[in-house]
């Protein structure tokens, strides 16, 4: 098995940085026609500063409303509109789900892709995978794209002006991603590209654990009062560049397995997607019999910035054993990363792991 690592081709982060997009675009050869993918409200708030930052480089674009959900119809939709527009880039700006049907979007209709994150809330921005859902919200399938972004852009000042829930959901899903990455190494596993995991994927998966340590809880209270600091900034490349890299270029095992299967219940639709992956990092390490320790660490940090812990947290109070059995089957379908554990894993063990986690930590609750 062949070491291999894989990143965007450029990647830009601070302050108001959306207003430098042309500029950046043409510095990396992106020009001619472009559609931006993004939301409605995303449009109005930002149109005018599109029009600035491309007007000024030459770049001229149409806006393609995103619904809400990264779906094989919402894709389709974004394919037919970049046909129709005659683009050569596509934009998407947004969350991860906007995120991952522009990338899908882009890889389909043979455009170069840009990424331009208005939220911290997953690693998914720099990535080459497209997680799509059902238009009911499961999860249906993950798409593996042969290309990272050509650009990732991040706008360090939209990101402290979003609600401080979605940088704490991005933390949840940079938390898991060193855990991952031991086990997949461990394991001798390959990671999301096939191959086998590098150093250097899992110094950047380490860094990322560190980093959310030391700058998580400022990075927090920052945002909570829509300021940018040396933390925010360092917790936006947490998040956003380290996790991506990470989980890519090293591997995922069942944290994010769980995150999968959590989908199958309703009451989990509610949840991002980083906070169901926090409770699936748990489960993992139960499952994985670490150290009482490591796993107290985790719930530690998870409460002091608002992660969920428990079934309750992700809107699961009444669950039955019945339900759980659902999570736990679809979390270890035949293409599911549960399987990059160093032994075989079932569905009762998964359900073993998600009882033993939730009840680990409503005793440390207690203490």
């Amino acid at each position: 098995m062949l070491t291999t690592f894989a990143a965007p081709a450029r990647y830009v982060q601070g302050k108001d940085a959306t207003r430098e997009l042309g500029a950046v675009m043409t510095q990396v050869g992106l020009t001619g026609r472009a559609l931006i993918l993004a939301s409605e409200r995303l449009s109005r708030q930002l149109t005018v500063t599109w029009t600035q930052t491309l007007g000024a480089a030459g770049i001229e674009f149409t806006v393609h409303r995103f619904g809400g959900e990264c779906s094989q119809p919402e894709i389709d939709r974004g394919i037919a509109a970049a046909t129709a527009g005659d683009a050569s880039t596509i934009i998407a700006a947004g969350g991860g789900k906007a995120l991952d049907t522009g990338r899908a979007v882009g890889v389909a209709a043979g455009l170069r892709v840009v990424m331009c994150p208005t939220l911290a809330s997953n690693d998914a921005p720099c990535s080459a995978v497209s997680v799509v859902y059902t238009e009911t919200g499961e999860v249906e399938r993950v798409m593996h794209h042969p290309r990272n972004p050509e650009l990732v852009l991040v706008d360090s000042t939209l990101i402290a002006n979003s609600p401080a829930r979605y940088l704490v959901a991005g933390m949840g899903d940079a938390l898991a991603t060193w855990f991952e990455a031991r086990t997949v190494v461990e394991a001798n596993k390959a990671n999301e590209l096939g191959g086998a995991p590098s150093m250097s994927a899992l110094a950047l998966s380490r860094l990322c654990f560190d980093t959310l340590l030391a700058d998580g809880p400022a990075a927090l209270a920052a945002v909570e009062a829509n300021a940018v600091t040396p933390a925010v900034e360092r917790l936006i490349e947490a998040n956003t560049l380290l996790s991506g890299l990470g989980f890519a270029s090293a591997g995922l095992a069942v944290a994010n397995s769980v995150h999968n299967g959590l989908t199958m219940l309703s009451p989990t639709h509610e949840f991002l997607h980083g906070e169901k992956v926090a409770f699936g990092l748990l489960v993992q390490l139960a499952l994985e019999g670490r150290p009482s320790s490591e796993f107290r660490d985790v719930v530690n940090f998870s409460r002091e910035v608002g992660l969920p812990t428990r079934l309750a947290d992700i809107g699961l109070t009444d669950v039955s054993d019945d339900d759980l059995r659902v999570v736990a089957e679809r979390s270890v379908a035949p293409s599911e990363t549960a399987h990059n554990e160093p032994f075989a894993v079932t569905p009762g063990l998964i359900l073993d792991g998600i009882q033993a986690a939730d009840s680990w930590s409503r005793a440390i609750g207690r203490v």
